[in-house]
């Protein structure tokens, strides 16, 4: 058997070592061309099964038809570049594999067949790995969850990757779904520059060369992985990272605003820090609930606004207005004015960076990075910001009224 140092790209190397830790149940692997992302996975399922006895894998697309030409051939090469052929059986219609000496399986399904996914069933162990390849081309998380819930059963360690090159259009669900954080849930990124150059062979630098000087903002999308978007995000300076506790100390220029929920409607309470010298906006803490009372609300607010800061609340409710003074809150409304929310959308994309933490402010990260303007009759964009889904962005707008040259808050 090979060495793994000779399988496994450095960029893997950390993965491999949480895999082999149990440290995590969904590993997400994205990335551009030839990131060799669905190598390492191919390569860990073929080991996995091996050292487990009561392993065993199912291996995914979106449609079926789709299988026999990739996950399939990426474990037939695992098992090659491992040396273990002798100790596999293939099939090749319908594809299965198998370990000989054990009978564990390998079975491949498409998605657009759930009935089969139902009822798949192994003699012997159960569905360890599942692997969802070119996970975008599924219709959503919904979908990939239900998956989960009819493979994830008869046994009490699971490793379920998620393989994708990100969609141009940042707004795509498993865009949007991969800077969500649970706790058994690990997000790895590589790029052919994480490969050694042998790997993929000169041409292939040739071509990333070429289209990197020819159409930049192609070449980072299908090289790089990443979201350019596809014309109509609002915002196109988004930054999601984690906002330590250091940094949170140091802030000096805080700022909290309110947008009150509508029936169904979340109310949404932002705090969040402008850095005037360098244009960066962190945002990094946030609450946002339906049906949540003014007094409840209230409540909340002043677990975290401890010196009573003042709050910039929406003013189309004065009376809710009044009733977070009554509860001891120092809370004003916003000034608002015609054009007010095009100057403050405006004024948010004239920063630097606006940096937000989606551990501490999901909602925040999800409405901002989704948010763009509406498709017309003819292919274009209307030439207006939509008023929807947008909670967070009209609290942020509301809480920075005072640093806008011209205060028009909406």
């Amino acid at each position: 058997m090979v060495k793994l140092s000779e399988l496994i790209a450095p960029a893997f190397f950390q993965a491999h070592s949480d895999i082999c830790n149990q440290k995590y149940t969904h590993y997400w692997f994205k990335g551009g061309r030839g990131s060799c992302k669905s190598s390492f996975i191919s390569i860990e399922i073929i080991l996995g099964m091996m050292t487990d006895p009561n392993a065993n894998a199912v291996a995914l697309r979106k449609i079926g038809n789709n299988l026999k030409d990739s996950v399939f051939e990426q474990l037939l090469w695992a098992i090659d570049m491992l040396g273990v052929s002798d100790y596999w059986e293939e099939r090749q219609t319908p594809p299965k594999l198998s370990l000989k000496n054990t009978g564990q399986k390998i079975i491949f399904r498409g998605a657009d067949n759930p009935s089969k996914i139902k009822s798949t069933k192994f003699k012997k162990g159960y569905a360890k790995f599942i692997w969802f390849e070119e996970a975008d081309e599924f219709y959503g998380m919904e979908e990939i969850r239900n998956i989960n819930q009819s493979l994830m059963r008869g046994g009490n360690n699971f490793v379920i990757f998620y393989s994708y090159n990100p969609p141009r259009s940042i707004s795509s669900w498993v865009n949007t779904e991969s800077i969500k954080n649970r706790p058994d849930k690990k997000v790895y990124e590589s790029t052919y520059l994480d490969v050694p150059k042998d790997w993929l062979g000169n041409q292939f630098f040739t071509e990333a060369e070429y289209l990197k000087n020819s159409d930049y903002e192609s070449y980072k999308h299908e090289y790089l992985g990443v979201p350019t978007g596809n014309g109509g995000e609002v915002f196109k300076n988004i930054i999601i990272r984690k906002i330590s506790e250091d940094e949170i100390k140091s802030f000096e220029h805080l700022s909290r605003g309110l947008d009150w929920g509508y029936a169904n409607d979340p109310l949404h309470y932002t705090v969040n820090n402008f850095d005037r010298k360098k244009r960066r906006l962190f945002i990094f803490y946030e609450i946002h609930a339906v049906g949540l009372s003014n007094r409840s609300a209230a409540e909340l607010i002043k677990a975290e606004n401890k010196e009573n800061g003042v709050i910039i609340c929406d003013s189309a409710e004065p009376k809710s207005i009044a009733e977070l003074n009554y509860e001891g809150l120092n809370a004003i409304g916003a000034k608002k004015g015609k054009g007010s929310i095009d100057y403050g959308i405006k004024w948010l994309q004239g920063m630097d960076e606006i940096i937000i933490d989606s551990q501490r402010c999901p909602y925040t990260a999800k409405e901002f990075l989704e948010y763009e303007l509406e498709k017309d009759d003819y292919g274009g964009f209307r030439a207006f910001y939509p008023d929807k889904n947008n909670h967070s962005i009209d609290a942020v707008r509301y809480s920075r009224q005072f640093d806008m040259d011209m205060v028009k808050v909406r």
